[in-house]
């Protein structure tokens, strides 16, 4: 084995890991990809020998590439329920089977990646996202941050509690017990099924926030408060009909198809035993790009 194959392998030991990294600085699978298979080009480029911490300097490069992708984009989402030209923005929702994920799944979700959270952290400037992400979710000190974004440490810590703060109040920690959670989620089925207004009702958070992102070829949806959520969950009651039970991002939703084709990705977020939001894929070509095997299988 020479020298470039060696490397090769010592990378792919922390694949796993860069892929976690990456989706949580780009809420985008395809992209997160890209930004691991970049950062083994430097990796190749560079003289690996004199990297002492192999894991960490693999981490900030990540970082480092993420960064420049979240700075490169044409507009940065201020809403965080919007892009740039208005249109409902949800991320990659990562789907796996009911009954648990799969081993690469678990790596990628090691913290439970709500994709409700994944909406938030898209709120943040990339600075903010990048010290958050790798301070609060990986533990990267942030004297090595700081080289990353070309700011002091001092300054990288005001970031991150800055985001840590945004992220906490704007989305507070929900229910993660899947029992619990898939009750409630079939509750709501259920009753968006029978057109059951009033238990849907009973499901529904007073404030719930429901999005939907229906790419570029259909119209994306903002409702929000249970009345108008309920209404909209009867209006479209073939989703319910044509769904069956999945985990979305580590936590109980479901996927809807039709003649084999998939017509919707839904996630739950639930708190005290009512649902909070809910965020809902329709775009019909990120959903034709989803890897739904495993939730099939």
């Amino acid at each position: 084995m020479n020298d470039q194959e060696l490397l090769a392998r010592r990378f792919e030991e922390h694949r796993s890991h860069l892929r976690a990294v990456a989706y949580r600085m780009l809420g985008s699978v395809g992209e997160a990809e890209d930004a691991v298979q970049e950062t083994w080009l430097k990796l190749s480029r560079s003289d690996a020998e004199a990297v002492e911490n192999l894991g960490g300097w693999l981490t900030t490069v990540t970082g480092r590439v993420c960064l420049d992708v979240l700075r490169s984009r044409n507009t940065r989402r201020e809403d965080p329920l919007h892009d740039g030209e208005g249109r409902i923005r949800i991320p990659d929702p990562i789907v796996g089977r009911a009954d648990g994920l799969d081993p690469e799944q678990q790596t990628l979700l090691a913290d439970s990646v709500g994709l409700a959270l994944m909406v938030v952290l898209d709120t943040l400037s990339p600075a903010e996202r990048l010290a958050f992400v790798l301070h609060d979710m990986f533990a990267v000190p942030f004297d090595e941050i700081a080289p990353v974004l070309g700011r002091s440490a001092a300054t990288t810590r005001q970031l991150a509690s800055r985001a840590r703060r945004r992220v906490q109040g704007a989305e507070p920690a929900p229910d993660t017990d899947r029992g619990r959670l898939r009750t409630v989620v079939d509750a709501f089925l259920a009753a968006a099924r029978g057109g059951d207004f009033e238990a849907l009702l009973a499901v529904l958070d007073p404030e719930v926030v429901a999005r939907s992102d229906g790419g570029t070829l259909l119209p994306g949806m903002l409702r929000r408060g249970a009345a108008e959520v309920a209404s909209q969950a009867i209006a479209f009651a073939r989703f319910a009909e044509a769904a069956y039970p999945v985990l979305v991002n580590g936590l109980p939703g479901v996927v809807s198809r039709s003649q084999g084709r998939p017509l919707s990705v839904m996630a739950f977020t639930v708190r005290d035993g009512r649902i909070t939001a809910l965020d809902i894929l329709t775009d019909p070509e990120r959903l034709a790009r989803l890897d739904l095997t495993a939730a099939d299988a």
